[in-house]
């Protein structure tokens, strides 16, 4: 993955960006591995992030520090796309009496950014904050199918080369995205989570690219014939928010 980080500066976001989505600590061989940075130089960049505060040391592991939170903060207090989502995914999470959520794809990562949890007792969490590649679910294709041309291809090339997808794979998910994109929407059954379905719609600004899909989910044994209802739910919401977001 080295080969695609150009400097000093994209290497030390680089390595903050991946402590974040691990969402654990590591130690400097997990790093490595998962960067592909040489020993030396990954030393140079932890070494500047503790300088700062974006990551702290602990038993020769490396996990985010304290400036991490202020920046959390302001995040979350100036998130518009958060803020004007989440009232429309509160009720959508009420009348499907199921979860919903608001996910963004960054870095080739898909991101949860606001859950509504159903109140139900087994209920299905993408957890607000949690990574995963942008390659499996209904919030990934979606994203992926929504995505400008040139950027949903450079995303699909980063995960033939990381070894999640091959030359087969590819050519299958380009013709599922293709669907997706004439569909309006997408949805899937198990791909991230056992027993977990779920159906996303896009949401747009300024342009046909989308900035965020909204995504409804719930365990495959409550949804029997309610799909075609509960898909036409996330549509309306998402819609809705694409209606607020333009008239800003």
């Amino acid at each position: 993955m080295e080969d695609g980080i150009k400097g000093g500066a994209e290497r030390v976001l680089f390595v903050l960006a991946t402590l974040a989505r691990l969402e654990r600590s590591v130690s400097m061989a997990d790093l490595m591995a998962e960067t592909g940075l040489a020993k030396s130089t990954l030393y140079r960049q932890l070494a500047l992030l503790k300088r700062w505060g974006f990551i702290i040391d602990r038993n020769n592991e490396y996990l985010p520090g304290p400036m991490c939170v202020p920046l959390a903060w302001g995040f979350e207090q100036s998130s518009y796309l958060r803020l004007e989502a989440r009232a429309e995914l509160e009720q959508l999470s009420q009348a499907s009496n199921e979860s919903a959520g608001l996910l963004v794809a960054v870095s080739n990562q898909v991101v949860c950014l606001e859950m509504i949890e159903s109140r139900q007792p087994l209920r299905c969490s993408f957890v607000k904050g949690r990574s995963l590649p942008l390659l499996k679910g209904a919030s990934a294709k979606a994203l992926l199918a929504f995505m400008a041309k040139d950027r949903r291809l450079s995303v699909l090339e980063d995960l033939r080369q990381r070894g999640l997808i091959d030359a087969g794979g590819r050519a299958a998910l380009e013709d599922e995205l293709a669907r997706i994109q004439a569909q309006g929407y997408a949805c899937s059954v198990g791909e991230v989570d056992d027993g977990v379905w779920g159906a996303s719609a896009p949401v747009f600004q300024q342009s046909s690219h989308a900035i965020a899909v909204v995504t409804l989910m719930a365990p495959s044994t409550r949804i029997g014939d309610r799909s075609g209802t509960l898909i036409d739910m996330t549509m309306r919401v998402a819609s809705r928010i694409s209606s607020r977001l333009q008239s800003h």
